[in-house]
C-alpha cells in the first residue's frame, strides 16, 4: 500500500513537489497555476432552471393530466384545459423555485477559503492571494488564520489549529512534525495541516501538497456533488401509486370508449354518427378527470408548508417540504456528538488532591482547605484564557473550562488576577505539553505549572498533602497514577497542577522540575440535559439512536453509555475498524453498533448507505463542513442552527436550539403531517371513487352521464381542495408516539386506508346513484344535477368521519377542528354560485331544479356520512381490546 503523505519523510515531501525550504520561485508557481488550475472548487454544472421545469412532468398523472387536456382543448373544452394547465404551471414553478433555494452547498464550501495567504518565493515573505497557491509553496501560518491549502508540517511553534469542521472534535489540535509510521485517519494525522482549518494558537511554516478539489475540503465538496438526494417514502409512495392509477385510468377510460362505440355500431343508426362518437368520447374523458384529483400535488405541498409552521414553533426550520414527512417516518437518527448530545463545552466534573479527596467542592470558599484554595489558583493563573465584555469566551475551551470552574465556585477569576498578577511565564509548547507563569503570592515567590498527568507527576518531587509539603513516595505517586486513569476511563480530559518556591527571576525550562504535586482537574463536554430523556423518547417511539463522532472511542462510548445510546451487548467502531470491515460484515453487525469514532466524511456516507440497503430512513444531524455529505444523503439531513452554513445547505432541516430533544418533537409533528396527508389523500380518492362508480353505473345502466367533465373538475380543484387542507390540521392521534415507525416500502393505500376509501367511495356513489335515479323521473337534466349536487354534498361532508379511522368525529373533538367546519361552509358557498342564474346554465342545471332538490340531495349525502360514522363505531366497539385501536400502525382517514 502506498504511504500517505504524513507517514513520508519532509525530504521525500519535498523532494516529489519538486520544491524546498527555501519556497518555489515566481517562475515556477505561474507554471504550476496555469497547469493545474486556481487554488479554488470547482462546482458541477448544475441543471437549468427550463430543464427542473420539464422534469417535472415526468410523473405518471401529470402526463394523463396534460393528455386529458389536450384532447379536451382539441374537443373545444378550453375552460377545462386551460383550469389543468394552470394547475400543473403552478405546481411545477413551485417544485423548481424549491430545487433552486436548496443549491447552496458548495457555495458555502468556497466561501472558507482563505482569502491571503503569506508564502516564501524567491528567497523571500510576500503575500499571495490565496486562489494562486501552489503545490510546492512553503506557507507561513500564525494566530487566527485560516489555512488556505493542505500541507505537511514543516515546522511548528506551540501550533493549535481548530479542525472540527473536518473531524468534529472540540478542541483544537495540537501539532507536531514528527512523521506518523501507522495509518491514521484525519483527525490523528498531527503533522497535517487542511485547508478551511483555523490556526487557534501558536505559529507554523508548512509546504502545500494539494489545493483546490484535492484537498480534504475538495474532497467534501466531490462527495457533495456525487450524493444523490434520497426521495421521501411519500414520494415514493405517490410515485408507485401515480403509475397504478395512471394505467388503470387508461385502461377504464378505453373499455368505456370501447362499450360506447360498440353501442352506437350496433344501434339502428338513426343519431348523428359524429355527434355520437365525440359524447362517447367525452364520456371517456369525463372518466379520468374523475379519477384524477387535480389539486393533489398542490394540496401535499399545503398540508406540508403547514407542518414547517409547526416545526418552526419547535425549533426546527425546514428547508426542504418534504422532509416534513421524511422526519415522521424516520426509524434511525444519526447524530453527531459534539454540539448535538454534548453542551460543545468543556466543563470540569471532578478533581482529586492527594489526600484523596474528590467530587465537588464546597460552595463556601470560605471552609477550602489550602490544597483546594492552592488548585483553584494555579488553574486560574497558569492560564491564558478570558471572559470579555459582551461574554464572549477567548482562548483554549480547556483554559476557559478551567476560569468557568473557578466562577462557580463563587471565586471570579479575575479578582484572583488581579490579586496575584503574572510576574513571568514559560508558555505552552506541545513538547514539554507544560506551561507556567510565575506571582508572588502571601509574599513568596511561586512558579505555577500546569500541563499532562504524566508529565507533572513525574517533575514532581513533594506533594501537598492537608496543607502540608511532603516528599513524594512510590504509594502517592500509584495513588495519583491509578486516579488518572480511573478519570481516563471516565473519558475526562485531566490536567495536573503543581508549584514550587521561586526568586524572581527570569524563568528557565529547567525550572519545571522539582515540583510540588497539588491535585488533578477532570473535565468533559458534558451530554446536554435535555438529551437523556429525547433518547429514551426516540427509543419508545421505535427510533434507534446511533452516534457517530470524530472524537475517540473511549470518549464517545462512555458519553454514548451516560444517556443511554450504548447499552450492554452494543458496539462501537473506529473509522479505520469499519473500512476493515466487507459489506456483507457491516449489513450483519449494523443493528448492534451504535457508536462510530473517529469517522471520515465517507465513513458516514457508508454508514447512512447500509440502513437505508436495509429500508430504513434515516435521519443524520451535524454541524461542521465533514458532515455536509452524509447530511446529503440521508433521508433527511438535520443541521444545527450554530453549524455551519456549508451543513445547512446540504441539511434538509435546521435545528435553531442546537437541541437533539428538539428533533424528537420535530419527529411527532412530522408523523402527525403524514397522517393528515394520508387523511386527505383518501379524502380525495373516496370522493373520486364515488363519482367513477356512479359514472360506470349509469352506462351499464344506458343512462346519460350523472356528471359533465367542467362539474368534476369543480368539485376537485375548488371543493375538495379546502376541506383535504383543513385535514391537513388535524391534530396528533393520541398514541402517535407510541407506534413504530411505518415500513417506507408501504403503499399510499394498503391495509385499513384502502377499505376505507372504497367504502366511503361505496357509499358516496349509492347516495349519487339514487339521486340521479329520483332526478330522472322528471327529467333527464334534472338527473344530472341531482347527481352532481348530491356528489358535492356528500364529499363535502365526508371531511367529518376522514379525520380519523381510529376515533369518530366526536370521539376526535366534534366541534375541536374549526377550519373543517369553516371548509364546509366555503364549500357550501361556492356549490351555491352553481346555481346563480347565468351560471347554472354553464354547470348544465336547469331551470327547474329548485331549492327542494337542493335539500334532497344533501339529506341523501347526509345519510351517506352517517352510514361512514355508524359502521366505524360499531367496528371500534368490537374491538376488545381500546389500547389496540390507538396503536395501529397507521392512522388512515
Amino acid at each position: 500500500m502506498a504511504q500517505e503523505i504524513y507517514q513520508k519523510k519532509l525530504s521525500d515531501v519535498l523532494t516529489e513537489n519538486q520544491t524546498s525550504e527555501q519556497g518555489l520561485t515566481t517562475s515556477e508557481a505561474q507554471q504550476r497555476l496555469s497547469e493545474n488550475g486556481p487554488n479554488q472548487l470547482k462546482e458541477a454544472p448544475r441543471k437549468s432552471s427550463f430543464k427542473l421545469f420539464l422534469e417535472t412532468f415526468k410523473d405518471a398523472m401529470v402526463i394523463v393530466l396534460v393528455i386529458v387536456a389536450a384532447v379536451q382543448m382539441i374537443m373545444g373544452a378550453y375552460v377545462e384545459s386551460i383550469v389543468i394547465f394552470a394547475v400543473l404551471l403552478l405546481n411545477s414553478v413551485v417544485s423548481v423555485v424549491q430545487t433552486k433555494k436548496a443549491e447552496g452547498s458548495l457555495a458555502a464550501l468556497k466561501n472558507l477559503s482563505a482569502p491571503d495567504a503569506n508564502v516564501v518565493r524567491d528567497g523571500a515573505e510576500q503575500s499571495i492571494l490565496a486562489k494562486d497557491l501552489v503545490v510546492g509553496d512553503i506557507v507561513l501560518l500564525e494566530a487566527g488564520d485560516y489555512v488556505p491549502a493542505d500541507g505537511r508540517l514543516l515546522e511548528e511553534g506551540s501550533l493549535k489549529i481548530d479542525e472540527g469542521m473536518l473531524t468534529g472534535e472540540s478542541t483544537p489540535a495540537e501539532k507536531e512534525v514528527q512523521l506518523i509510521d501507522a495509518a491514521v485517519p484525519i483527525g490523528d494525522r498531527l503533522n497535517m495541516v487542511y485547508s478551511g482549518t483555523i490556526v487557534t494558537y501558536g505559529r507554523g511554516r508548512f509546504v502545500v501538497t494539494a489545493t483546490g478539489n484535492n484537498t480534504a475540503i475538495g474532497e467534501v465538496a466531490g462527495l457533495l456533488e456525487t450524493t444523490v438526494e434520497q426521495k421521501t417514502p411519500l414520494q415514493r409512495g405517490l410515485d408507485r401509486f401515480s403509475k397504478k392509477l395512471s394505467l388503470a385510468i387508461l385502461g377504464l377510460s378505453l373499455i368505456i370508449l370501447g362499450v360506447q362505440v360498440a353501442r352506437i355500431f350496433m344501434g339502428d343508426g338513426s343519431g348523428d354518427l359524429t355527434a355520437d362518437l365525440v359524447n362517447a368520447f367525452m364520456f371517456a374523458i369525463a372518466v379520468a378527470v374523475a379519477a384524477i384529483p387535480e389539486a393533489l400535488q398542490s394540496i401535499v405541498t399545503i398540508v406540508l408548508s403547514l407542518g414547517t409552521k409547526k416545526m418552526a414553533r419547535e425549533h426546527a426550520i425546514i428547508r426542504k417540504l418534504p422532509a416534513v414527512e421524511t422526519l415522521g417516518s424516520t426509524s434511525v437518527i444519526c447524530t453527531d456528538k459534539t454540539g448535538t448530545l454534548t453542551q460543545n463545552r468543556m466543563t470540569v466534573v471532578d478533581y482529586f488532591l492527594p489526600n484523596g479527596q474528590s467530587g465537588e467542592f464546597s460552595k463556601t470558599p470560605d471552609s477550602w482547605t489550602k490544597d483546594e484554595r492552592r488548585l483553584v489558583e494555579i488553574s486560574v493563573l497558569a492560564n491564558d484564557a478570558a471572559i470579555a465584555e459582551d461574554g464572549a469566551k477567548l482562548g483554549d475551551p480547556t483554559e476557559v473550562a478551567l476560569i468557568d470552574f473557578s466562577n462557580k465556585q463563587e471565586q471570579p477569576y479575575k479578582k484572583i488576577r488581579q490579586k496575584y498578577p503574572r510576574l513571568n511565564e514559560l508558555p505552552f509548547d506541545s513538547d514539554r505539553k507544560l506551561m507556567s507563569t510565575q506571582h508572588e503570592i502571601d509574599g513568596e515567590k511561586l512558579l505555577l505549572t500546569k500541563g499532562g498527568p504524566d508529565i507533572v507527576i513525574n517533575r514532581s518531587s513533594h506533594i501537598l498533602l492537608d496543607g502540608e509539603v511532603v516528599p513524594m513516595t512510590e504509594e502517592h505517586k500509584q495513588r495519583i497514577q491509578q486516579q488518572n486513569e480511573a478519570f481516563s476511563e471516565r473519558a475526562l480530559r485531566v490536567l495536573a497542577f503543581a508549584y514550587k518556591s521561586l526568586a524572581d527571576r527570569d524563568l528557565e525550562f529547567e525550572d519545571e522540575e522539582a515540583l510540588v504535586f497539588v491535585g488533578l482537574l477532570a473535565m468533559i463536554d458534558p451530554p446536554r440535559e435535555e438529551v437523556f430523556q429525547a433518547v429514551s423518547d426516540a427509543r419508545n417511539a421505535g427510533m434507534k439512536t446511533v452516534m457517530i463522532t470524530g472524537d475517540h472511542k473511549t470518549t464517545a462510548v462512555a458519553i454514548a453509555k451516560e444517556i443511554g445510546i450504548f447499552a450492554e451487548g452494543d458496539q462501537a467502531l473506529t473509522g479505520t475498524e469499519l473500512d476493515q470491515l466487507s459489506e456483507l460484515e457491516l449489513k450483519e453487525r449494523l443493528e448492534k453498533i451504535t457508536v462510530y469514532a473517529r469517522v471520515s466524511p465517507e465513513n458516514k456516507i457508508r454508514i447512512i448507505r447500509a440502513w437505508q440497503s436495509k429500508g430504513k430512513i434515516s435521519a443524520m444531524t451535524g454541524d461542521g463542513v465533514n458532515d455536509a455529505p452524509a447530511l446529503k444523503q440521508a433521508d433527511i439531513g438535520i443541521a444545527m442552527g450554530t453549524g455551519t452554513d456549508v451543513a445547512k445547505d446540504a441539511a434538509a432541516m435546521v435545528l435553531t436550539d442546537d437541541n437533539f430533544a428538539s428533533i424528537i418533537s420535530a419527529v411527532k409533528v412530522g408523523r402527525n403531517v403524514y397522517d393528515n396527508i394520508k387523511k386527505a389523500i383518501a379524502y380525495l380518492f373516496a370522493g373520486n371513487l364515488g363519482a367513477i362508480i356512479a359514472i360506470v353505473f349509469a352506462l351499464v345502466m344506458g343512462w346519460n352521464n350523472p356528471f359533465t367533465a367542467l362539474q368534476l373538475l369543480f368539485i376537485n380543484l375548488v371543493n375538495d381542495s379546502l376541506p383535504a387542507i383543513a385535514l391537513g390540521t388535524e391534530k396528533p392521534e393520541p398514541t402517535i408516539m407510541q407506534r413504530a415507525p411505518r415500513d417506507p416500502d408501504q403503499g399510499i393505500f394498503t391495509g385499513k386506508t384502502l377499505s376505507s376509501v372504497t367504502y366511503r367511495g361505496i357509499l358516496i356513489a349509492a347516495a349519487v346513484i339514487f339521486a340521479q335515479w329520483l332526478g330522472m323521473q322528471e327529467s333527464a337534466g334534472i338527473g344530472v344535477a341531482m347527481a352532481f349536487s348530491t356528489l358535492i354534498w356528500s364529499r363535502t361532508l365526508q371531511t367529518l368521519p376522514a379525520r380519523s379511522n381510529t376515533q369518530t368525529s366526536w370521539q376526535a373533538g366534534f366541534l375541536e377542528n374549526k377550519l373543517v367546519w369553516l371548509a364546509i361552509v366555503v364549500c357550501g358557498a361556492l356549490y351555491s354560485i352553481t346555481l346563480i342564474p347565468g351560471v347554472r346554465e354553464v354547470f348544465a342545471i336547469p331551470d327547474s331544479f329548485t331549492l327542494s332538490h337542493v335539500g334532497l340531495s344533501m339529506v341523501l349525502a347526509l345519510s351517506a356520512v352517517l352510514l361512514m360514522e355508524i359502521t366505524k363505531l360499531i367496528l371500534l366497539r368490537v374491538q376488545k381490546d381500546p389500547a389496540r385501536v390507538g396503536k395501529t400502525a397507521d392512522v388512515e382517514g
